[in-house]
């Protein structure tokens, strides 16, 4: 039998304010959210918990609340056995799309058979770093590459590519009314599970952050979210962030701040999971698989400008699947901010009929290492929902990198 990684099911939480006090699970322990999606999980597919010989779970915090292995964590909290294990991994926001990759890697490989991969992320608690960036005090690699909050890296690229003001909020109003029309449409209740607090009482079934009825006018009056940060100086520099980037990219006069709250990634919290399993073991044990891991793929590139690695990690999944872009069916690109997925859509040549159908992180939030799960049960859902095959996620990290997926629906 031809060894492949198979989707058996995916639950996920809804994504909820990332505000302390404010959002409807920010009371709630990460551990505690993502136990409950585990346990989501178990109770849908039925599968037992002790033959589950890895939990693979993304996050892009690791301290504080986040810390000390969360996936072996909430393992634990979900009553599981003590003999299933879990493992956490980091690579920014591609954390939990990349917790499924290294499932599906293990399947592939016949190391494991049951492998559970997703992630987890409550914004709403945050932890100080002790570091001053993501070079995290190291002089010698800052000397090399003055790497830049994510938001100035956002309008650094919509710099260089000429992204006007006005293109990265009319993709905000189109995340926003997609997102909206999904909603009402129930097109996330297959994949969205509730929440409970501790007495048993709801905390939150649905997803919280969405702002449906946003207009180019009501986004026209938010003044761009980067331009005190650009004229910051960094601890480890004598020059401004705006400065570093000129620069590095000398071309450009200066940096065009256009990103602002209605245009970049929601702040929020939120977990997933997906069961990935062999046929061998789905097929011995009654599991019918809904799709296939065709292909995952990792991309490095320039880190200052750091986002602009979607396009050429989604290169390498086709290539390496033997595929092209025609044999994709639907796209989901995260929407870590507009200029993302505007430069993505121009790099890849596609159409907004296929591409983030249902919104994105712009309206429905970002939950760090939860969103790469996320975004694979929702693209599968819409496959199963149009009835089409393919579809390929593809997401902007921290440090320069993107990473890629490909599914097929079975």
């Amino acid at each position: 039998m031809k060894r492949e990684a198979w989707i058996i099911d995916g639950v996920r939480s809804p994504r909820g304010g990332g505000k302390p006090e404010v959002g409807s699970m920010s009371h709630i322990h990460p551990q505690r959210i993502l136990a409950q999606v585990l346990n989501a999980l178990r109770s849908r597919v039925g599968f037992d918990a002790k033959d589950v010989e890895d939990v693979i779970m993304g996050t892009g915090s690791g301290v504080g609340d986040h810390a000390m292995d969360i996936a072996r964590m909430s393992v634990l909290d979900a009553g599981w056995p003590v003999t299933t294990p879990g493992v956490s991994l980091h690579r920014f926001c591609g954390s939990g799309q990349q917790a499924v990759s290294v499932a599906a890697m293990s399947i592939l490989a016949g190391h494991q058979e049951l492998v559970v991969g997703g992630g987890v992320e409550s914004m709403s608690r945050p932890a100080p770093l002790s570091v001053d960036g993501f070079t995290a005090n190291n002089t010698h690699l800052y000397a090399q590459y003055p790497l830049v909050p994510q938001g100035i890296s956002a309008d650094l690229i919509a710099t260089l590519e000429g992204f006007t003001r006005a293109d990265v909020d009319a993709l905000g109003v189109q995340s926003q009314a997609r997102a909206a029309e999904a909603i009402k449409d129930g097109r996330f209740k297959r994949s969205v599970v509730p929440i409970y607090n501790d007495d048993g009482s709801l905390a939150l079934d649905r997803d919280e952050y969405p702002r449906p009825g946003t207009t180019m006018e009501s986004l026209a009056g938010l003044k761009p979210a980067f331009v005190k940060m650009g004229a910051m100086v960094p601890p480890n520099d004598k020059r401004t962030f705006d400065q570093i980037c000129q620069a590095v990219y000398p071309q450009i006069k200066g940096v065009e701040h256009v990103h602002h709250a209605g245009n970049s990634s929601g702040v929020v919290d939120g977990a997933s999971a997906l069961l990935l399993a062999s046929p061998e073991y789905a097929k011995a044990h009654g599991l019918k698989p809904r799709a296939r891991i065709v292909m995952s793929a990792t991309a490095g590139a320039e880190p200052v400008i750091m986002l602009t690695a979607p396009a050429p990690a989604a290169e390498i999944c086709l290539k390496k699947a033997g595929m092209t872009k025609k044999d994709i069916d639907l796209y989901e690109v995260n929407e870590a901010f507009a200029a993302v997925v505007l430069k993505f859509k121009r790099e890849f040549g596609i159409d907004d009929e296929r591409l983030n159908v249902n919104g994105g992180a712009i309206a429905l939030g970002h939950p760090i290492g939860a969103t790469g799960g996320m975004l694979i049960q929702t693209a599968l859902d819409e496959l199963e929902r149009r009835d089409l095959s393919t579809a390929l996620i593809a997401m902007c990290t921290g440090g320069g990198m993107g990473t890629a997926t490909i599914i097929e629906r079975m």
